[in-house]
């Protein structure tokens, strides 16, 4: 175990003393539109797999990025590709692959049509295994996927917005969002507890289990016995707002806005099942596991397959807020409405909910180059969890409240210390009723001492629990890393 640290160490100290050679050579190439970086670590990972069952590994991470920044009168175009490789001594002792790969691509484009029209456009690209890095679009939204998925899975994100100054107290903006996910896991797995569709059985009588009746289309799928990520994941969020902002002070904008929003699962898998009795009246009922009949005189036994597109949904938002600059250094944001979604492709309970939608942060800078931002956000999210209650209803998606926090001390010109913070709590909505909760506590502490302008060195400390009432889906990690950074 020791061999990885005194590696990195060496590989440290070499690029100290490289840097004294180089440094004067590199420092004319400034200002320059091309930008090279990276990190190494040595780390311990006491829950790498990210799961209830722990597994720890010493292990090295390299992340090298490069950037290309065109700057131009009127337009700002840029590109950033960071590459992650990381190194498990663990699962190489064990004779596994011992490495993980990830990809993250960023785009933007910004343009200035006039002082009046602005242009912006933005594209993230992620592709990983990691919670943190396949979540929402922002870090502060909520994040329905809080686990380690397995394969080259893929986030992407992206966001156009116009932004127009009608007269000098009146503005909009107007945005198009699209989120793409694609999960590599796919397949589902025969659960049990399936009983033949459409069979005649007298009163009392237990149904007999035929999870191999050929006139089932493939293998079925259910959360907990084989449904997978794809099928419960794989889909596109789209969304379309338009602000309406009120300049009524030069630090002050209150606006108004509306955002439709309509998501699409394209896994085209199954999800879960809902066993059901009919009897001659056309109401439904749902019974146990083996089911049993309790009324009617010649009842139907049916069994209903949810699929991936029984999640489909779309919303909308309504809010009000106000962005108010309290002093040079204090400025905060707040909006806050409702979101009315109608999960409309449930095949057995289609239905409408309401939920409050809220967005709040504030920003102090409290001495140059340290600061501290708070926030709060409440929103619906997707999730990897698809169940079926006793009523029938599927799993839909999750109602989420989000708190965070992120301090920037500089202690020197130096050394800089950073504290980030976030607390999520989730409950699963179906159709008409809400399930049970997860909660997730996130803290990272971080340390840079930047060398000079082309080195630093890091140290820092992570910590993410995860507590749910559903079976082994709690877990916490803690991680601790010294890392050599490298700029130019």
């Amino acid at each position: 175990m020791k061999r990885i640290f005194i590696s990195a160490g060496l590989v440290a100290a070499g690029a100290a003393g490289l840097q004294n050679v180089c440094a004067a050579g590199l420092d004319v190439i400034s200002p320059k539109a091309w930008n090279v970086s990276g990190t190494l670590r040595g780390f311990y990972d006491d829950n790498y797999s990210v799961s209830s069952t722990k597994q720890g590994s010493f292990g090295i991470e390299a992340s090298p990025e490069i950037s290309f920044n065109v700057p131009l009168q009127q337009t700002d175009l840029g590109v950033r590709y960071i590459y992650g490789l990381y190194y498990y001594q663990q699962r190489q002792d064990l004779g596994l692959n011992a490495i993980d790969q990830t990809h993250q691509l960023d785009l933007w484009f910004d343009h200035s049509f006039n002082e009046r029209w602005k242009l912006k456009v933005t594209d993230s690209l992620a592709i990983g295994q990691e919670p943190a890095l396949l979540g929402p679009v922002s870090p502060t939204a909520p994040n329905g996927v809080p686990i380690r998925v397995e394969g080259n899975n893929l986030a992407n994100h992206a966001l156009v917005t116009l932004n127009t100054d009608w007269t000098r107290l009146f503005s909009t903006s107007l945005a198009y969002g699209n989120n793409f996910y694609d999960y590599d896991q796919s397949g589902a797995a025969a659960p049990s507890g399936i009983t033949l569709p459409s069979l005649f059985y007298p009163t009392g009588a237990t149904l007999p289990p035929i999870s191999t009746h050929p006139g089932l289309p493939g293998p079925l799928g259910m959360t907990g016995t084989g449904a997978s990520l794809a099928g419960l994941l794989n889909r596109v969020e789209q969304n379309r707002s338009l602000d309406l902002q009120w300049h009524v002070q030069p630090e002050t904008m209150i606006f108004v806005g509306y955002n439709f929003a309509f998501v699409n699962y394209t896994g085209n898998e199954p999800i879960g099942v809902a066993n059901l009795i009919s009897g001659y009246n056309p109401t439904f009922g749902l019974v146990g596991n083996p089911p049993v009949l309790t009324a009617g005189s010649t009842p139907t036994y049916k069994s209903v397959i949810y699929r991936s597109d029984s999640r489909d949904n779309i919303s909308h938002y309504g809010y009000v807020g106000v962005q108010h600059e309290f002093t040079a250094n204090l400025s905060g944001m707040a909006r806050a409405g409702a979101s009315y979604t109608d999960s409309y492709n449930d095949p057995l309970n289609p239905s409408t909910s309401v939920a409050p939608y809220a967005d709040v942060n504030v920003s102090y800078t409290y001495i140059p180059g340290s600061y501290v931002q708070l926030g709060f956000t409440h929103d619906i999210n997707a999730t990897d969890i698809a169940s079926v209650n006793s009523a029938g209803n599927l799993t839909q998606y999750q109602e989420s409240s989000v708190l965070y926090a992120d301090i920037n001390h500089r202690f020197t010109p130096k050394l800089l210390g950073t504290v980030v913070g976030r607390y999520q709590y989730s409950t699963y909505q179906s159709s008409g009723s809400t399930g049970g909760g997860d909660t997730t506590y996130e803290v990272s502490l971080n340390l840079n001492y930047q060398i000079n302008n082309h080195f630093s060195v890091e140290a820092g400390y992570n910590f993410d629990e995860l507590m749910s009432g559903i079976n082994n889906r709690t877990y916490d990690r803690n991680r601790v890393y010294l890392g050599l950074g490298a700029n130019y």
